[in-house]
């Protein structure tokens, strides 16, 4: 049923609450610094009731990776999963969840070991789904940027996201939307490789693929500040942080509307959503069945 396209919705994606960052950046000790996260489990409470009192509701909340700030292994780690639990347990529950594994959840360079820790506090690394007549594909990303200790199960995600595009090309899907925790690019498609984008010839094998499949906008977050760009019509959407905020930008949340022929988003601070709601403009766009 799914599968159908009944007109247009939306959909609310955030990124990196990040439990434990804030503290650990303040005091310069971003390894051992993370041992207080009360201000970070603040800001996850504001988003979830700013969700939770949107009109009409949104389809579902995705959360594009670094869930928590401990690494897997270090000490606060359980205690800021558990606290974060308790937050989002309070999300409307006609409002599904969709968790997106970032490289504090599974490791910089991820093992089968972390992977399967966080699947199973969280929840399948990478899978398909399908809302309205639009395909979703949510990936880890972690296994593009250092696969290195487990290149069996890169090629497993390969293989299956080139399964996936095919039965969107069958299907006839209205769009193709990708999430993933580090971005593809920041800006330009062709800027250097750092730490807060994929390596460029593997960007570029990515991006193809993704253009080849007419795949409209990928999701990301990781940079913690808001950035973006353009590749042959594939847009590249960087959202800034729930947590911790390493830019100019106000902690928050990104509306996303999904109408006949395009995607439309908007970043909100979380103060604008609570007090504000989404506005005129966008539901607008909700209003105009086909």
């Amino acid at each position: 049923d799914e599968c159908q396209w009944k007109g247009p919705f939306y959909f609310i994606q955030g990124a990196d609450p990040q439990f434990g960052l804030m503290k650990a950046w303040a005091v310069g000790d971003t390894e051992n610094g993370d041992d207080e996260w009360g201000e970070e489990i603040k800001l996850a409470e504001q988003a979830v009731q700013a969700i939770n009192n949107l009109n009409p509701k949104p389809k579902f909340f995705v959360l594009c990776g670094d869930l928590v700030h401990g690494m897997p292994g270090t000490r606060w780690r359980k205690e800021q999963e558990q606290d974060l639990k308790n937050v989002l347990k309070n999300t409307d529950q006609d409002i599904p969840l969709v968790f997106v594994s970032g490289n504090h959840d599974i490791g910089n360079t991820p093992t089968r070991e972390t992977i399967d820790n966080y699947c199973k506090n969280w929840g399948d690394d990478y899978f398909s789904f399908w809302v309205g007549g639009v395909f979703f594909l949510v990936l880890n990303s972690q296994l593009h940027f250092d696969s290195s200790k487990c290149p069996e199960l890169k090629q497993a995600q390969d293989l299956w996201l080139d399964e996936q595009l095919v039965v969107a090309e069958k299907q006839k899907c209205k769009h193709i939307i990708v999430f993933q925790h580090i971005p593809l690019f920041l800006r330009k498609p062709d800027e250097d490789h750092d730490y807060f984008n994929l390596e460029k010839s593997v960007r570029q094998e990515i991006m193809d693929k993704f253009h080849k499949a007419g795949i409209k906008a990928v999701f990301s977050g990781h940079y913690h500040r808001n950035a973006g760009g353009c590749y042959r019509g594939l847009e590249m959407v960087v959202s800034s942080a729930i947590g911790c905020q390493l830019g100019e930008d106000m902690h928050g949340l990104r509306v996303v509307i999904v109408t006949d022929d395009k995607v439309v988003h908007r970043y909100y601070s979380l103060n604008e959503l609570s007090s504000q709601g989404i506005e005129k403009e966008l539901l607008d766009l909700l209003a105009k069945q086909n």
